[in-house]
Parts: C-alpha cells; sequence; structure tokens
C-alpha cells in the first residue's frame, strides 16, 4: 500500500524528537510505526548531540520502489558525519547507530551542496494495529 510522502522543515530541538514521533504515529498507524519513529528519533538526536541544537533539519519519510521506507535527516554541516561506534554497558551514550542498524535493512551519508543528508531504509510495512 504506497503512501504519500512526509517532508517537514525544523529545528533540531529535544522538544521536536516527541512531537515528531507523535506526528508520525497518526500519519502511519500501526505500518512499522515503531520502527519509524525509533530511527527518526535517533537520527534527529544526533543532530541535536553533534551539530548542535538549534539546528535547521529537514525530515523526508518516503516510500521506495521496492516497498521500503526510507528516512531522510538533512542538516547544513557537511563536516559532522555520524560514525557507529560500540558503547559499553557504562557509556550514557553512542547507541544510536547501533539501534539504526539493527532495525533498518541499510543506512548511509550523502553529501550534498548545502549540508549532508543521513538516510535509513525500513523494511516493509508492518499490518496495522502495530503501533500504539
Amino acid at each position: 500500500m504506497s503512501r504519500s510522502s512526509l517532508r517537514l522543515e525544523l529545528l533540531a530541538l529535544p522538544k521536536a524528537v516527541p512531537e515528531l514521533r507523535a506526528v508520525l504515529r497518526e500519519r502511519y498507524g500501526g505500518e512499522g510505526c515503531p520502527d519509524l519513529q525509533l530511527c527518526v528519533s535517533e537520527l534527529l538526536t544526533n543532530v541535536i548531540a553533534h551539530v548542535g541544537e538549534g539546528t535547521p533539519v529537514t525530515l523526508h519519510v518516503t516510500d521506495t520502489a521496492d516497498g521500503r521506507t526510507r528516512v531522510e535527516v538533512s542538516d547544513p554541516d557537511p563536516r559532522v558525519w555520524p560514525v557507529l561506534r560500540e558503547a559499553t554497558g557504562a557509556c550514557e551514550s553512542g547507541r544510536g547507530l547501533a539501534l539504526l542498524e539493527a532495525v533498518s535493512t541499510r543506512w548511509g551519508v550523502g553529501q550534498g551542496p548545502g549540508g549532508k543528508t543521513v538516510w535509513c531504509e525500513l523494511p516493509s510495512p508492518r499490518p496495522a494495529g502495530a503501533c500504539p
């Protein structure tokens, strides 16, 4: 079932994370919503932590031709690229990309003229009712 794409321009602020989760839950319902919410939350949190709170970002969620859901978060800093780290049990951070890698089929980073885009693709949507 094809869904329309979602494109939002916002500031990377801590309060935006739960607000985006609510938007995704309302828009996509049970169709893979928990993993979608997790990926968007982690990507936005990475911008806040590593590029800076208040950074303008663009969130784009689309369907791919092969039935996956693609999530892209773009920011204006081409220099700060995400790095997959191995967090130990005592670490309070460093698990975001590991979570992204665990729930997505693939992820990556692309550089453009005005910044970078971190993206991931999620498996085909789940049946309705999977998102509380």
